[in-house]
This record gives C-alpha cells, structure tokens and sequence, in this order.
C-alpha cells in the first residue's frame, strides 16, 4: 500500500476499464484505429507498457478530447512510474544520498523557482 493508502493505477487499466469495456472494443481495434502496432496498444492494457506522448495524442484524437486530455495521459503515465519507483527504491535511496545543504533556501529565494512563476 503506498501513503495515501491506494495504489497506483497504471494508464493501461484506465483505458481498458472505462474506455474499451464499455465500448466493446478489442485492443486490436484500438490499435487500428490509432495507426499504430496492435501490440503497443495490447501491452498497454495488459499493463506491460507505458503511454508514450504520441500514443496519447492519437488516444485524444479517436476519443475527442483536447490537447489537456493528452498531457493528462503523459502525466497519468509519469505518476505511475513514479509511484512504482518510490516503492521499489524510494527507502534506498533516502539512506544513500543525503540532501544537498542550503540548496532549498537558495531555492525559495530565486524567484525562479517561486510559486506561480
């Protein structure tokens, strides 16, 4: 279980569970479709694969979203990883590498890094 209490959900899930279920569509269809290999498209509901940028364009386009929808497949994808990898050595490295000193304060005072920048 992770801190919030639930697990991550791989993107491969969401698209087989709330769009090729209730649409009665195959991967295999899916991958038509899009113009790309059926088995991207099977090894990502299978969850053996990630959503790359450009299978996440073409996923919005045949389903009718907007450029949001697209970078929110990237970002589903991306929180997914990282979720997996904070699990799988996230304890390690926090004994292994030690935080660089004063490079946080040096961080709130450049207004680079402020909020809303």
């Amino acid at each position: 279980m992770f801190k919030n209490g639930m697990r991550p959900v791989h993107p491969g899930e969401v698209l087989r569970e709330d769009y090729l279920k209730p649409l009665g569509m195959t991967a295999n269809a899916l991958a038509k479709a899009l113009h790309v290999p059926a088995s991207r498209i099977n090894d990502i509901v299978l969850e053996r694969r990630g959503i790359s940028p450009d299978t996440a364009l073409r996923l919005t386009r045949y389903f009718g979203g907007e450029e949001a929808d697209a970078v929110g497949w990237v970002n589903m994808q991306a929180t997914y990883d990282f979720k997996i990898a904070q699990k799988a050595v996230g304890k390690a490295i926090a004994k292994e590498v030690n935080p660089r000193a004063g490079l946080a304060a040096a961080m709130v005072n450049d207004e680079r890094f402020a909020l809303g920048a």
